[in-house]
């Protein structure tokens, strides 16, 4: 795997975070699920410019890990680190070869980790390095595209985003193009995994009580566009979350 992908992305994938999708639906949806994190440690894999690290850590967790393949956004999380010290530590990984921990982590939490995995055979190896770093019974939470989207329902462009089928099936799923609809535009390819792979990979790494779970879009987001505005991403949702206990 390489983190070339997001390399040229580095601290503008930030403004991911602005899109109506991501501020009324992804974040306060997943942070929701993850919940109260005070006095716990977290793994957060594909950590990315460190957003829910920092996150976690200004709700009270006790030792924030993140780990990203790409070297501009673990440089880009440090400077964010450094600007705004919060006590968040970053390194450069691969979760497929994810190195081992002293001490195991009480949660880890995933956001679009596996859309980038090579084969299934990889995403078995992510999900069996998860299981080995975090303690007997620690839940693991993943944010991931909805394996059952269909692309040709509305566009999701008023959301902010594009996500279209590039009609290549592969043994983990569909292969897509995600979009951005930021200026200028960020556009990449991904291989989001099936229902099926995902739960296949994560039982044979150990992991029990999985669950999927709608994301939703919050309050805010309903009284900020109305709620008829959302009609199309209730109707076929982009975008789910799971959780899962190891």
């Amino acid at each position: 795997m390489s983190g070339q992908l997001y390399d040229e992305i580095g601290e503008a994938f930030e403004g991911f975070k602005t899109l109506p999708l991501a501020r009324y639906g992804e974040v306060p949806g997943f942070l929701a699920l993850v919940g109260d994190v005070n006095g716990r440690s977290v793994l957060d894999l594909a950590s990315g410019t460190g957003f829910y690290s920092r996150e976690f850590k200004r709700r009270g967790a006790s030792h924030v890990l993140g780990v990203d393949i790409s070297s501009a956004m673990v440089d880009a999380a440090r400077a964010l680190e450094d600007g705004d010290p919060l006590g968040v530590h970053y390194e450069l990984g691969d979760v497929a070869e994810l190195r081992a921990f002293e001490r195991p982590f009480d949660i880890a939490v995933a956001v679009q980790l596996f859309n980038y995995a090579e084969d299934v055979a990889t995403i078995e190896r992510m999900c069996r390095t998860i299981h080995r770093s975090v303690a007997d019974g620690a839940e693991f939470f993943a944010f991931t595209q909805n394996p059952d989207y269909r692309f040709d329902g509305p566009s999701l462009a008023k959301y902010g985003f594009l996500c279209e089928s590039l009609g290549e099936e592969t043994e983990i799923g569909p292969r897509v193009r995600i979009t951005a609809l930021l200026d200028p535009p960020i556009s990449f390819v991904a291989n989001p995994p099936s229902r099926e792979v995902f739960e296949k990979c994560l039982q044979a790494a150990g992991f029990h009580e999985i669950t999927w779970v709608p994301l939703e879009i919050s309050a805010a987001g309903l009284r900020e566009y109305g709620t008829d505005f959302w009609d199309d991403y209730a109707a076929n949702p982009p975008l789910t979350m799971l959780r899962c206990r190891a």
